[in-house]
This record gives C-alpha cells, sequence and structure tokens, in this order.
C-alpha cells in the first residue's frame, strides 16, 4: 500500500491541523505552527499516518515539542476514544485465542498499519493533563510485557473527574473502547 497522499490531501489535512493547533495553543507550550508545518512537509509518510489518525476520528494535535530530538509529538486529541477504532481486542495473541465472537480486528495490528504506537500509561495520564477525555469510553493503552504474559491488558478512561487505569482479559472488546496512539514527526 502507497504511504504517500496526494498534494490536495496534503494540503487539506494541514489545513485541517492547523486549525486544530490554533484553536488549542493549551497543548502546545510555545510551539509554532510554521515548524511543525515544515516538519510535517518534509515528512510524507508521518503526513500519511496523521491522515489515517483523523480517518478513524483520532483528531491528531501537537501535545509535545522533543528538544533534544527536534521532534514534534502527535497524540489523538478527540473528547472520545477514536470512533473508527473502536471494537477490537488488544493484539494478534488476543484475537487468535477468541473462539467466537471475534471482534474485526486488534488494536496493536491497526496501529502499526497506521504507523502509530498506543498511547502509554504515562502518556495517557499526560494527555488528560490538556482536558477531559475519554469520558464516555475508554481507550486501550500499550500494556507492559508483566501483564499481557499473563492474559490482561490495559485501558484507561476519565470517570467522576479521575484518571483510571484498569485492566481486562486481552481479548476482551467492547463498542466503547477503542485506542488512542501517538506519532513523533
Amino acid at each position: 500500500m502507497k504511504k504517500a497522499l496526494t498534494k490536495e490531501q496534503s494540503e487539506n489535512l494541514l489545513s485541517i491541523l492547523k486549525k486544530r493547533f490554533e484553536d488549542n495553543m493549551n497543548r502546545h507550550n510555545g510551539a509554532e505552527w510554521h515548524n511543525v508545518e515544515t516538519k510535517l512537509k518534509a515528512s510524507p509518510e508521518k503526513l500519511w499516518s496523521l491522515q489515517q489518525m483523523e480517518e478513524t476520528g483520532g483528531e491528531p494535535d501537537v501535545v509535545e515539542f522533543d528538544a533534544a530530538s527536534g521532534n514534534y509529538i502527535f497524540f489523538d486529541c478527540s473528547a472520545e476514544s477514536p470512533a473508527g477504532r473502536r471494537s477490537y481486542c488488544y493484539d494478534r495473541a488476543a484475537l487468535d485465542a477468541r473462539k467466537q465472537n471475534k471482534p474485526l480486528n486488534n488494536a496493536l495490528e491497526v496501529a502499526t498499519a497506521m504507523g502509530i504506537a498506543l498511547l502509554t500509561e504515562t502518556q495517557y495520564a499526560q494527555l488528560q493533563q490538556l482536558g477531559a477525555f475519554d469520558t464516555k469510553t475508554s481507550s486501550w493503552l500499550l500494556t507492559p510485557d508483566a501483564i499481557r504474559k499473563h492474559g490482561g491488558a490495559i485501558f484507561g478512561d476519565r470517570r467522576y473527574n479521575h484518571v483510571f487505569t484498569y485492566h481486562n482479559g486481552a481479548e476482551s472488546y467492547y463498542a466503547a473502547r477503542g485506542f488512542r496512539g501517538w506519532l513523533r514527526v
């Protein structure tokens, strides 16, 4: 599959990202759009991944500038877990373990195909400092191997104005649980 956008798609996505960036300046901590745009134009494969995030309802936005690497970090910033990435179990092993009523896919493989990674528990807490996310949904989080080897996986949400991290069997899936990703550009 070609992982590049047409000129028109690129321009449209850049316009969407710029408006989101300008509408949410509290997320960027001093970053300037023209610098972000320059990095994006130089990285067409990253722009393709951001388009995948956008198309599945993630509303990606800059949440950090890594001065050491010179990279911008994008997170899915949709109010609820991205609608186009729900009803997935955690990973391939979980999907293969289900004998009946299998979900369509799994979060880890979909994220990889999109060119992004699942948010970690720490990144999820960072996101929640920027606003109230997942007040009606939940999001799979990158699960430590020590938990995954026992069949579990973790997810997070915000209820009662508090952020929670929970566990569930990795093979579980729910209409209100998706996954949030991040991308380094």
